[in-house]
């Protein structure tokens, strides 16, 4: 299927062959007769990515700081891999989307085949998008005007936080697309509506939509003409639908408001706000979120957990189907919107001319009636046919780490790369274009199924690693899975029986770091000890919000499980023995915690008598590196600082060693695992060591849910 999708590096838009999606539970999978390009929002990323780099990080000097803060703590090469990588990645443009249900997912019901319906689907001819984000279209509303439900669904969730009555006067600051639907829909609940713009065309549109107009073309003063047009009493509320830098905007709109006026922002304007402009009048200034509750909540969203009707009474879908609604009865008009209309094919077209005429309103893409054949894997590169004893590999997932850590490293390998799948299609694309990869794809069963592929790499979330390399261990493949391995023990036994079941096979958890260039020196520095040794070791791992899927226990497993065992697996490499005994201690509860688990200390006994220590902590400073190891033995103390130095104190034969750069160990891992299954032979890594490290960060989420205590009083410190 084709797809619109442009280039955060060059500002290019292409019209893409891309797989079609699959279709998720919860999803319908949906044909589409037209999309809408916002003029606003869409122009903005047009115009990012035609900036230069300069310009780039001038515009966004919030993330500047994060490249900053990274270049201290990782090295200059290694940010800018990364920001070069982010730049690299197409980004998939549309949220406007009318069309057909041609296939509904798993625990869907009320949508059918053959429904029309809105969704915030991307300029795509296929699209999956959760049944939240959908909404039946009336038949007597026609496509072109179902394509602009969702911009309007962001004026209406921005009159719904206004919250006018009857008979208020409502300014509308800024008359493009969401201003004229805004417009319409505040004269269809009652208000005298103002508009403000500089554009002559749009302010007619307003005219005819029922607002009196400010032409600022002419000089105009918006306050002046504010106040005049609220009879001197200050208008009621005022709704910012522009886009501008300026300050401006935000002072006139509580310089001409009533004393307890509203002010609510859907654009995007300077905000440097007088504190006197509030205080005097007692004004209340509100930003509004999108298309209304459930923006950006995963759990409504993707998994389609609604909220109650009796206590949100409007979210994001009910705002569609409201917004459908007066459509349908004509209360929202869209035919003087439409400045063009033009076939997806020749989207490239429709870009430039958005960039060229600021004055455009709605551009609509066509898309042919009829679909043609479902295709969930392209072709993208011609490569070479796999020889017998070669490594020819398929990858399930292509996300941050696939395609910016792992590739890079096979890529230096002598295996091949045949497919990549992604859920959506877009990323897999993108990366089988970058890394000379033959095909990318959205079916991961087909992908395991491949019989000219004998290496499947696991790179997706975390509760899908455990049945994938069942499956694949199954179908006869070598698995490289990114930690963890499993969620649960009942997971961990399988993929146990499994592998006795399928001796010949070679199965590798991603703990990079015990290959890593200084844990492999560390290795040899403590291998000739005679006594135990103790290792601490202190992660700064960055605070992740509480309803990220890394959270969730079911999705996740947590950060202990998800990440900490590759602290784990460290310590019990350098030791060289088997794992006792675990114990661990998380934060208390506090007011303003939300997330404990991230938050720990670990505590390790070792068979040989050593011991160690993983101090996980998400409530650190990103401006300090992410991981430091110490290693005290025998008088001597050697330390690790985040894989850029190796330093020891009364250790003899150990030099103080710096790199430029972080070297956390994927490419040798990379390395040794297709040469491993080259030369066949035991687990590169040892299956006690998968087991008993995934095991082990099982038993330091459970110890520290325990939160077992001694109360400490009187008689402690008595001795009785």
């Amino acid at each position: 299927m084709k797809q619109v999708l442009q280039s955060l590096k060059t500002g290019e838009t292409q019209v893409v062959e891309v797989p079609t999606p699959r279709v998720q539970p919860g999803h319908l999978l949906i044909a589409t007769q037209r999309t809408l390009i916002s003029a606003g929002t869409e122009r903005t990323l047009v115009e990012f990515g035609n900036a230069n780099l300069v310009q780039k990080a001038l515009s966004q000097p919030e993330r500047m700081q994060q490249v900053l803060d990274k270049v201290r703590t990782d090295g200059l090469s290694t940010t800018m891999e990364a920001v070069f990588a982010k730049l690299d990645e197409p980004l998939a443009l549309g949220y406007c989307n009318a069309g057909v249900v041609i296939e509904v997912g798993a625990g869907v019901r009320d949508f059918a085949v053959g429904d029309r319906v809105v969704s915030n689907g991307p300029h795509a001819e296929i699209v999956s998008a959760p049944t939240n984000l959908c909404a039946r279209i009336p038949s007597s509303v026609d496509d072109e005007t179902a394509a602009f439900t969702v911009i309007s669904a962001i004026g209406l969730q921005g009159v719904r936080l206004t919250a006018p009555t009857l008979g208020e006067s409502v300014v509308v600051m800024g008359l493009g697309l969401i201003g004229l639907l805004t417009v319409q829909i505040l004269v269809a609940n009652g208000c005298r509506v103002l508009g403000i713009d500089f554009d002559v065309r749009k302010l007619e549109l307003a005219r005819k939509y029922g607002a009196e107009v400010v032409d600022l073309s002419q000089g105009a003063d918006p306050v002046t003409h504010g106040l005049t047009f609220s009879n001197s009493r200050g208008v009621d509320a005022v709704i910012i639908t522009a886009s501008s830098k300026s300050n401006d905007l935000v002072h006139q709109a509580a310089q001409m408001s009533r004393k307890r006026g509203r002010i609510v922002l859907v654009g995007v304007v300077g905000l440097q706000l007088l504190r006197a402009d509030f205080y005097e009048k007692e004004l209340s200034f509100q930003v509004s979120c999108s298309y209304g509750p459930g923006r950006y909540d995963e759990s409504y969203e993707l998994t389609g957990h609604d909220y109650p009707f009796g206590f949100v009474r409007w979210t994001e879908q009910r705002n569609f189907e409201a917004v459908l609604d007066l459509m349908k009865a004509g209360r929202i008009d869209v035919t003087d919107m439409i400045s063009t209309r033009v076939a997806q094919a020749d989207a490239a077209t429709a870009y430039k001319l958005l960039t060229e005429d600021k004055n455009i309103l709605g551009i609509l893409l066509s898309y042919p009636e009829q679909i043609g054949p479902v295709r969930r894997t392209v072709p993208v590169h011609i490569t070479a046919s796999s020889a017998a004893g070669s490594v020819t590999i398929g990858m399930v997932g292509s996300g941050n780490f696939a395609s910016r850590t792992l590739l890079p490293a096979l890529v230096k390998t002598p295996a091949i790369l045949k497919s990549v799948v992604s859920s959506k299609g877009v990323s897999a694309r993108q990366v089988a274009q970058r890394f000379n990869i033959a095909e990318a794809g959205t079916d991961s069963q087909a992908l395991i199924n491949d019989t000219s592929i004998n290496t499947v790499f696991v790179v997706t979330r975390h509760d899908t690693h455990a049945k994938m390399v069942i499956e694949a261990l199954n179908k006869g493949k070598h698995v490289f899975v990114e930690k963890p391995l499993a969620l649960s023990r009942e997971e961990l036994a399988q993929i146990e029986q499994t592998l006795a079941e399928h001796p010949g096979q070679q199965l590798l958890v991603g703990f990079n770091r015990r290959f890593a260039p200084f844990a492999v020196r560390l290795k040899e520095l403590i291998a000739g000890r005679s006594q135990p040794c103790s290792l601490i070791y202190t992660v700064n791992a960055g605070d992740i919000p509480a309803k990220h899927w890394t959270q969730d226990p079911q999705v996740g497993g947590g950060r202990i499980i998800g990440e900490a065992c590759h602290f784990i697996d460290l310590l019990l490499f350098l030791v060289g023995s088997r794992i006792i005994n675990v114990d661990a201690c998380m934060m208390g509860r506090v007011p303003g915690v939300e997330v404990r688990t991230d938050k720990m200390s670990i505590q390790i006994d070792f068979e040989n008598g050593s011991t160690g220590v993983v101090h996980y902590f998400a409530n650190g400073s990103k401006a300090y590196p992410k991981e430091r190891l110490e290693v005290f033995s025998e008088g001597r103390i050697a330390v690790l600082d985040n894989y850029r130095s190796l330093r020891g104190y009364g250790w003899k034969g150990l030099k103080n060693s710096r790199s430029r750069n972080q070297d956390k160990g994927h490419e040798a891992e990379m390395k040794a695992f297709v040469e491993r299954i080259q030369s066949g032979g035991e687990l590169l890594i040892p299956w006690p060591d998968l087991r008993d490290v995934t095991l082990a960060s099982f038993v330091a989420v459970e110890r520290a849910a325990e939160a077992r205590s001694s109360l400490i009083d009187d008689r402690f410190f008595k001795g009785t």
